[in-house]
């Protein structure tokens, strides 16, 4: 059975899951009408899939621990962004965002004493290390890119295949 407290910050990172997953969406559909960068979108999409599946799977454990996952409202997620190294770089402060949260679940249910939610939660701190890293890189590519065109193709190219051995 999990505590109120347990209970409570495990719906507050189910609300951050289904907003990450807005994140991801609204920058799929930003890219997806601009031209040439047609597996960005692509990447984009499947990782809103993947953020919409993590809030599932905490829903999941709530509700099979005894509790309620609740299901919340989301704000607005940045719509437009002036270029695509914009968008990544607002992404890894995002994904940044979502460790802290998952470090501050961490915390609050080892002081409960709740092991099984903790050994729960340790998927997705390793999760939160892979998203970083991805980020990361995608962001350094992005740096050494500048504005080159041609390494902005070769870059769209190749992002789906970017970090795939880490998943």
């Amino acid at each position: 059975m999990l505590s109120n407290k347990v209970q409570a910050i495990l719906n507050e990172q189910i609300k951050i899951e289904a907003e990450s997953s807005q994140v991801y969406l609204a920058m799929a559909s930003w890219a997806e009408i601009q031209p040439g960068i047609d597996n960005i979108t692509s990447f984009f999409y499947q990782h809103s899939e993947e953020e919409r599946q993590h809030m599932l799977k905490l829903i999941h454990f709530v509700n099979e621990r005894g509790g309620f996952a609740t299901i919340p409202a989301l704000k607005q997620p940045q719509l437009t962004f002036p270029s695509i190294k914009h968008a990544f770089a607002a992404l890894l402060k995002h994904e940044i965002f979502v460790s802290q949260s998952i470090n501050n679940c961490v915390d609050l249910v080892l002081a409960e004493k709740d092991y099984a939610t903790h050994n729960f939660l340790q998927w997705y701190v390793a999760e939160q290390i892979e998203e970083e890293a991805l980020a990361r890189t995608i962001n350094d590519k992005l740096e050494l890119i500048g504005d080159d065109k041609s390494g902005m193709y070769m870059f769209d190219r190749d992002i789906l295949s970017i970090g795939i051995d880490k998943k």
